[in-house]
């Protein structure tokens, strides 16, 4: 019986749910092979927990499927989502400190969101509205 691992990475409004199962080495994002995802840059965010465990990412099939937010936020949310999978299904820490040595917030999720806008102000979130006195 093949290990499955089932992990999820946030960022921003972006939510992203991998599955890793034994392979050969297939990435897909919403339904796409990697190799043939649209934005180059948000390829090679995504590529990067796999550049670092490059002998254990050519052994399972990752299938991620990510909703929300804009495409930056959508391609953190997917790499966090493979790290994090990749770590659970190896079970070691030599991996885990690679990935920190390498960028904290490959397992680590960036919690900060967009300040919300203040009612009967600017409609901006810091900026007050302009007062005039006469």
């Amino acid at each position: 019986m093949s290990k499955v691992v089932h992990v999820s990475g946030k960022r921003k409004k972006a939510i992203a749910r991998a599955t890793l199962k034994e392979g050969s080495g297939i990435i897909k994002i919403n339904k796409i092979l990697l190799s043939n995802y649209s934005n180059n840059l948000a390829r090679l965010k995504i590529q990067e927990p796999l550049t670092i465990a490059e002998e254990l990412a050519n052994k399972v099939n990752i299938i991620v499927s990510v909703k929300g937010g804009g495409w930056q936020s959508q391609a953190e949310a997917a790499r966090l989502a493979i790290a994090k999978a990749l770590v659970g299904f190896s079970r070691g820490e030599k991996l885990k400190k690679a990935f920190l040595d390498y960028d904290r917030h490959l397992l680590i999720a960036d919690v900060r969101k967009n300040e919300v806008c203040k009612p009967n102000d600017s409609g901006k979130p810091r900026k007050h509205r302009q007062k005039s006195y006469r």
